[in-house]
């Protein structure tokens, strides 16, 4: 479980593909930290740390995982957001992640809000997903790479995020761009909610 409150980047410093997996290393300030079987989310994706070796730590993503996020498209030197798991006798900063991210999005529109930025993203329209509880709504929260945020301007398919300096400037949303793919996890509380209706 984790709180969408991005700790660091990490960098990715080797990727072996293994049959349908991937191996991902990366290197970032907590390796020290890590042990292994430990869950470490990952652009909001969370995986199992599986070695730690000479300041990295591994983990390994499987083909589910691969198609539904952003990892397959990484490469080494790319920035990557983690997040420990919380401890669960501090403050929940963010909403409520699970790590599961549903689907991909793409940033349509980038625009200035008096120094911090609005982004716009698209994901595929599907109403069976979205009668499932898949979709945003006005002030609910979303997360985006890891990062826990609040919905603006939802639509059918696409939703808004403001995104303060801070925030651009530690985690990767300093590198999204127009195009850019990045993994999306709905609220889980809208999944439980929409789950509930269809029993009416």
């Amino acid at each position: 479980m984790f709180s969408g409150i991005v700790e660091e980047m990490a960098t990715v410093v080797a990727i072996k593909h293994d049959q349908e997996n991937i191996d991902f290393t990366l290197s970032c300030s907590f390796v020290d930290e890590l042990s292994i079987d430990q869950s470490v989310a990952h652009n909001g994706v969370c995986l199992t740390v599986v070695e730690i070796k000479d300041g990295t730590y591994t983990v390994t993503a499987m083909k589910e995982t691969l198609d539904r996020s952003n990892l397959g498209i990484l490469k080494v030197g790319d920035k990557v957001n983690v997040e420990r798991s919380m401890i669960m006798n501090g403050r929940l900063d963010g909403h409520i992640v699970q790590g599961h991210v549903d689907e991909t999005a793409k940033c349509i529109a980038m625009k200035d809000a008096d120094g911090s930025t609005y982004f716009t993203f698209e994901y595929e329209l599907n109403k069976e997903m979205a009668r499932k509880g898949y979709f945003t709504v006005d002030k609910g929260s979303v997360t985006v790479n890891g990062v826990s945020l609040t919905v603006c301007e939802p639509t059918d398919n696409t939703f808004t995020v403001a995104i303060i300096p801070y925030t651009r400037e530690n985690t990767n949303f300093c590198n999204i761009e127009v195009g850019t793919v990045v993994n999306i996890e709905f609220d889980i509380l809208g999944k439980y909610i929409a789950r509930l209706k269809s029993f009416e």
